[in-house]
């Protein structure tokens, strides 16, 4: 029998079979090491590796992974290998090795079973040298679910290989119903094992405290699953909102506003879009969608909008839809910012009726953020240009009057008439005294609501020639015409 190639420390003289004479010498090496020709293999330069062989390093190899396999003493046979498509190595003399689904410990000890009859007593010595891309599924509380796969950086260190925190966001990042502090990994365990292990991890703790151990390397075949929280705080949200696995800003989000705002219905916002008041202070805002920027966009709410009892209706992908309550008075009272909830896809902005709502609390909400830039009055009577006004919230009735041209000379100038519609669907009717010496009172010069009317009327004598006109009017046309044929 003849080898092509034969390690240069062994010897196999003509008479005996390569495979009785191999153990053979080997077990005398060993046996007697001071008459062992020294070792001809050399350490190739060293080089960083993810994963070193042991009983629990965990990882689990599979085809793509490139390994790097030393014999001891055999340099002839150590080298790097690539895990073929079928999962197995193949190396020289014992051919195919499968390799597929086990650890590292548990490749060195099956290859050493393929050398046993080659071998006497083989020490073998097996190293990750590059991992293989791996394929991850993504489900739950993220934008995109699905599956992933996420390539390894050539250097094989430990921080090249995908880390959870990573894998989301390739999945565009967690949605703001996530409950970051139940995630879950489910890993396929090693060749012969029962079940598959589940790992917690607690997302919220590395938000808080930093905890890097519960960012985990990822490993082929995991599923993450990111659950629904059970119930929204405030204060969580909008330290989510600002994670770097959360959702970016640019992304379009369709959402819908009902309720008592201007203009009721669905709306696409956008990362940037900012109302005009916004603009002019810093041209180069850029604005995450949040409840009041919704509110914004869809016209401002209404005088008879309940700003304490606002609710968010938000769509959970693992379960029944969430409820966030939102109190807009804490807002604009207290600067309670938390109420301004950052919104996500699918979010429905509710904004009922106030049943009951006083004078004070009306003219604070229409200097608001969330009101509208403009009201509209209503002028009719006496007035140089009687109609719909436009007017900035709460001006007051002089300022309305003299916007609208002022009294024409028909007008009683001393006093108008004031209609008003109420939060509870009654309407209010007032004469008001005019004075354009006195500032803003609600008796003699009031701040106007949207949909104010302000009737300004004739005086007695103006409405007696108007209608002695109209009497008159005939007769006074036909001796016009008679006056023109010379009669």
């Amino acid at each position: 029998m003849s080898l092509d190639k034969k390690p240069s420390n062994l010897l196999q003289p003509p008479c005996f079979s390569y495979k009785v004479l191999f153990p053979l010498l080997i077990g005398v090496a060993i046996a007697t090491p001071v008459a062992a020709a020294p070792p001809t293999w050399q350490a190739s330069p060293p080089r960083q590796t993810i994963f070193q062989s042991g009983e629990g390093d965990g990882y689990i190899l599979g085809a793509g992974d490139r390994l790097k396999i030393d014999i001891f003493n055999v340099q002839e046979f150590s080298g790097e290998y690539q895990v073929l498509p079928n999962g197995t190595v193949n190396l020289p003399l014992v051919g195919a090795v499968g390799v597929q689904g086990r650890t590292l410990g548990q490749a060195e000890r099956a290859i050493s079973a393929k050398y046993n009859p080659v071998l006497q007593q083989p020490v073998i010595t097996v190293s990750l040298v590059t991992p293989r891309p791996i394929r991850v599924a993504v489900a739950g509380e993220v934008n995109r679910p699905g599956t992933y796969t996420v390539p390894t950086a050539s250097s094989s260190t430990e921080s090249n290989v995908p880390s959870l925190t990573r894998t989301i966001q390739l999945a565009e990042g967690v949605t703001q119903a996530a409950d970051l502090r139940n995630v879950q990994i489910r890993r396929k365990r090693p060749a012969g094992s029962a079940a598959d292990e589940v790992i917690k991890v607690d997302l919220w703790s590395l938000l808080r405290t930093g905890n890097l151990q519960e960012d985990i390397r990822l490993r082929d075949g995991d599923s993450i699953l990111i659950p629904a929280t059970t119930a929204v705080n405030l204060e969580e949200a909008q330290q989510l909102a600002a994670a770097n696995f959360a959702a970016r800003n640019n992304r379009p989000l369709k959402i819908t506003v009902v309720g008592q705002v201007n203009r009721p219905g669905p709306y696409t916002l956008i990362e940037g879009a900012v109302g005009q008041r916004d603009q002019l202070i810093n041209p180069n805002l850029l604005q995450v969608p949040s409840v009041t920027r919704a509110i914004q966009v869809a016209g401002g709410i209404t005088q008879q909008a309940d700003i304490r009892n606002i609710q968010v209706r938000r769509l959970t992908r693992l379960g029944p839809p969430q409820i966030i309550k939102i109190d807009f008075w804490k807002l604009l009272k207290a600067g309670d910012v938390l109420q301004d909830l950052p919104l996500q896809d699918g979010d429905t902005i509710e904004i009922p009726i106030a049943t009951a709502v006083n004078d004070s609390e009306i003219t604070e909400l229409a200097t608001a953020s969330f009101s509208p830039d403009r009201i509209t009055v209503n002028i009719s009577g006496e007035v140089e240009r009687p109609g719909a006004v436009s007017l900035q919230p709460n001006t007051p009735l002089n300022q309305a009057i003299l916007a609208a041209g002022g009294f024409n000379r028909k007008a009683v100038k001393r006093e108008v008439t004031l209609i008003r519609l109420n939060p509870n669907g009654s309407v209010t009717k007032r004469d008001v005294a005019i004075n354009f010496e006195q500032g803003v009172n609600d008796q003699g010069n009031p701040a106007l609501r949207n949909n104010d009317i302000v009737i300004v009327r004739k005086t007695g004598f103006s409405t007696f020639l108007d209608r002695a006109n109209d009497v008159l009017g005939p007769v006074t046309g036909l001796a016009n015409f008679f006056r023109i044929f010379g009669f």
